[in-house]
């Protein structure tokens, strides 16, 4: 697909960005084709980079090896950045990433990710799947030339590690705060000082003062990573990302010429990766939840209803704004806030009705 610009309504965006490396055009033979795979995560990164690996690992497994997926680690072939562009332009084949990671092409897409105050894992997969999300998805995907699926979600966030206690929404004024994102932006709009920072960076930015509070990911992220050694607080709930999905798209030529087996094999390899990484960061976070809590290693604190109806105000407008930057967005905003909508009643009744019973201090198991 040849490099162009793309109108998303009364805008013009630009697929911006270029392969840092050539990459190895897609192999044929008589019994064999190999796609490559670019990915945004390091090498045997744990949840990240594993899921992409056993995603291609499993696709050319269930061909027989008649569709190879050769998976390439952030910045080996393809820099991080350029992962759309690269696979959009038929550079690279397929990519493994997050969709809010172009949001600059159309806003539409981080909600094929995740927004504050969004759906989570299993809310975002049902809409995807079975209300109209995915649909729209490819529409906004064959804009750019891309044919996007669902392949993980790591589950609802916590709210972050904070060096002070949060009683009010005061408390937020003049917080210096490593959230990017929305998250950040949402924040900001309640008096908070979002500062930008690489992962590398954190640890001596708090320990100096020049951070007052981070949020990662998630207790196994977070735990491996070392933030209950440095930081006070944990707050929940994580209102940012309560369900990032990860994404990977195929190049819409090469999915074009693929036959219907090997389609179907890939939408089921897609699936099944889109519940084991669900699985896999729920089971380790709740282990290293317990780690933390039984080594008296952090203080768990709830944010009071008042600071998250304020936070929630502000999360409102930000995603609103961002639901009516273009057409394109807005038709994807309203489908998204449809579903958001009807799934709190059901939610009410069902899965949240349920978790508040079973925390009656009623007997059970012996």
């Amino acid at each position: 697909m040849k490099r162009r610009k793309f109108v998303i309504g009364a805008g013009v965006s630009a697929v911006a960005g270029a392969a840092s490396t050539t990459i190895p055009k897609p192999a044929f033979s008589a019994n064999q084709r190999e796609l490559s795979m670019v990915t945004s995560w390091p090498k045997n990164f744990p949840g990240l980079g594993t899921s992409a690996s056993r995603l291609g690992a499993r696709i050319t497994t269930m061909s027989g090896g008649t569709l190879k997926v050769n998976v390439y680690p952030r910045g080996s072939l393809v820099k991080s950045p350029d992962l759309f562009s690269a696979v959009a332009d038929g550079v690279a084949d397929m990519y493994h990433a997050i969709e809010h990671y172009w949001e600059e092409n159309t806003k539409a897409l981080n909600f094929f990710a995740s927004v504050p105050f969004g759906l989570t894992a299993t809310e975002q997969s049902a809409w995807i799947n079975f209300g109209g999300g995915q649909e729209l998805w490819d529409e906004v995907g064959k804009v750019f030339g891309v044919k996007p699926f669902l392949a993980g979600n790591t589950g609802v966030q916590m709210g972050g590690w904070f060096n002070k206690q949060v009683n009010t929404i005061d408390d937020f004024q003049g917080l210096r705060i490593r959230m990017p994102g929305f998250g950040g932006t949402v924040l900001k709009r309640i008096g908070a000082q979002p500062i930008t920072l690489p992962s590398s960076q954190i640890f001596d930015a708090i320990e100096t003062g020049k951070l007052d509070a981070t949020e990662w990911f998630g207790p196994w992220f977070d735990y491996e990573f070392g933030l209950h050694k440095i930081t006070k607080y944990y707050y929940y709930p994580g209102f940012q990302e309560p369900g990032t999905s990860l994404s990977s798209s195929i190049n819409l030529d090469v999915w074009g010429s693929l036959g219907r087996h090997h389609r179907e094999i890939i939408e089921t390899a897609m699936a099944a990766e889109n519940d084991l990484v669900l699985a896999e960061f729920n089971a380790r976070n709740i282990k290293a939840l317990n780690l933390m809590l039984t080594n008296n290693q952090v203080s768990l604190r709830r944010f009071p209803d008042d600071v998250m109806n304020a936070i929630g105000n502000a999360a409102g407008e930000v995603v609103s704004e961002a639901g009516n930057s273009d057409p394109m967005s807005r038709k994807v905003y309203r489908s998204f806030l449809k579903f958001r909508q009807q799934s709190i009643k059901w939610s009410k009744i069902s899965d949240q009705a349920y978790w508040n019973a079973r925390l009656l201090p009623f007997s059970y198991g012996r």
